[in-house]
């Protein structure tokens, strides 16, 4: 993927990783090979792309962006069986500070976006009109101060100022895409 890049366009500036997936089990009945499936994709893949990155960006020498996709669970828990998101996600905040260290003196920047929830394919559901949709949704909104959930027109904003020359004096930084959710 990195050397096809590098082919078509000379050079790397901006890698945004959006990776997400979810096993929703309470922790006495989720299986290691779902835990791991969350961790694989949630985190794994956020490190090894960025290692492959991160290398041709230092090499170039002229700094780069990152932007991982984090979440609220990130720095919330959840009551209904999100042992193995949480924990991800809380690794992709990790990552985003080490990186955000480590990288700094290269130019390079290392931030994430924390939305909460956000109209998506894994997050479709919630968005339904049936019962059990309407309720999580409910309990969701009582705790959203802006009274309603993301859809991801909502994610451009912070997205173009993490990519951009704004943003160069902030690294390591988890930024909530949440309406207020984690402030109260």
């Amino acid at each position: 993927m990195v050397d096809t890049a590098l082919s078509a366009y000379g050079a790397i500036d901006i890698l945004v990783v959006a990776s997400g997936t979810n096993e929703v089990a309470p922790i006495v009945d989720m299986e290691p090979t779902q835990f791991r499936k969350v961790m694989l994709a949630n985190v794994d893949g956020a490190w090894l792309i960025s290692r492959a990155v991160g290398k041709v960006m230092i090499e170039q020498g002229r700094g780069g962006k990152v932007v991982f996709t984090s979440s609220a669970r990130g720095k919330l828990g959840h009551p209904a069986g999100y042992s193995a998101y949480c924990t991800s996600k809380a690794a992709t905040d990790g990552l985003t500070k080490a990186l955000g260290c480590e990288w700094g003196k290269y130019g390079v920047t290392v931030n994430a976006i924390a939305p909460t929830v956000f109209r998506s394919p894994l997050t479709a559901w919630m968005f339904e009109d049936d019962d059990h949709a309407k309720s999580v949704r409910a309990g969701f909104l009582s705790r959203v101060p802006v009274g309603r959930l993301g859809e991801p027109e909502d994610l451009a904003g912070p997205l173009l100022f993490l990519c951009s020359a704004a943003s160069d004096f902030h690294t390591g930084h988890i930024v909530y895409a949440d309406g207020g959710y984690t402030a109260g």
